[in-house]
């Protein structure tokens, strides 16, 4: 009870933004553009170490329910018969980066949000992967 009002810690000042929350690119953190209309794209530009990056992120936190190649029978599924997207499925392909970026964010259906256990360059390191995952898994097709 250190201050008059009982409280021992003030109340922040009115806009005061807590370190490392500052957000000046909103794109990087919505995958949105000025409009509201997903992002194309990913705005992060694409390298081996990205590829790595996303690769090790989604096995920690996609691979129980999407398995190992995006197919959507993860551990789950087979045990608990939990119905998941097949990050392969054309459907999912054509989907826009941004649209998977708000998906991982703020979940969807049975798939929940991912907002604060996977940061916003790690979420589109995901996608990443899956986009390189879908490109292996489109030419194994063709090369049959």
């Amino acid at each position: 009870k250190f201050f008059y009002d009982g409280k021992t810690m003030r109340q922040p000042v009115p806009g005061t933004v807590a370190r490392g929350h500052l957000h000046e690119d909103i794109a990087l953190v919505t995958g949105m553009d000025p409009e509201g209309t997903p992002l194309a794209q990913s705005p992060v530009a694409g390298d081996d170490a990205l590829l790595a990056r996303g690769a090790e992120r989604y096995g920690i936190y996609c691979q129980p329910c999407h398995d190992e190649r995006g197919e959507g029978k993860g551990i789950l599924s087979q045990r608990a018969k939990v119905p998941t997207a097949n990050l392969l499925d054309p459907r999912i392909r054509d989907l826009p980066d941004g649209a998977i970026f708000d998906t991982i964010t703020n979940g969807k259906g049975l798939m929940a949000s991912y907002r604060y256990p996977v940061v916003a360059r790690d979420r589109w390191a995901i996608i990443a992967h899956v986009r390189d995952m879908e490109k292996k898994s489109a030419e194994m097709e063709a090369a049959k």
